[in-house]
């Protein structure tokens, strides 16, 4: 499909400041010229990920401004963050679990030969972490 790139993925948030310490404890990048705030508080705001997406997140207030559509539902998608290793992934999730974070998914090997584990944003978003996939970890997948 030519014309059409996905180039950002936005989160409504119920508290901007809650999702910045999480995100940053995860490891993102969020520079100061990269908050909006107003007298009302943080509404924006650019999560550098390093990668070719970055992720957005606003106030509520915010998106009811911007999306007519707009309905306080909890996150229905997976936010994938790759790390540079199996341990690297056991590291974070004990890390974020250390600081109160809900894990949905413990780490284990994944089927697809990666080392793979889910915790939960402030906002009930699932957060994937996964290690780069090991073609000899690599298993048939679960019937479904």
């Amino acid at each position: 499909m030519s014309g059409i790139v996905f180039d950002q993925l936005n989160l409504v948030v119920h508290n901007l400041d809650e999702t910045l310490t999480f995100y940053r404890r995860l490891g993102l990048t969020v520079a100061e010229s990269a908050i909006w705030r107003t007298p009302s508080g943080v509404h924006h705001v650019t999560l550098t990920t390093g990668g070719e997406v970055d992720v957005q997140a606003d106030s509520k207030a915010l998106a009811r401004r911007y999306n007519s559509g707009y309905a306080a539902e909890r996150g229905k998608v997976v936010l994938g963050f790759s790390l540079d290793s199996r341990e690297a992934v056991d590291a974070l999730y004990a890390t974020m679990i250390g600081h109160e974070h809900q894990g949905l998914q413990p780490p284990y090997d994944a089927f697809w030969g990666a080392r793979y584990a889910i915790i939960e944003d402030p906002d009930g978003n699932p957060v994937g972490l996964q290690s780069p996939v090991d073609p000899a970890q690599r298993a048939e997948p679960p019937s479904l």
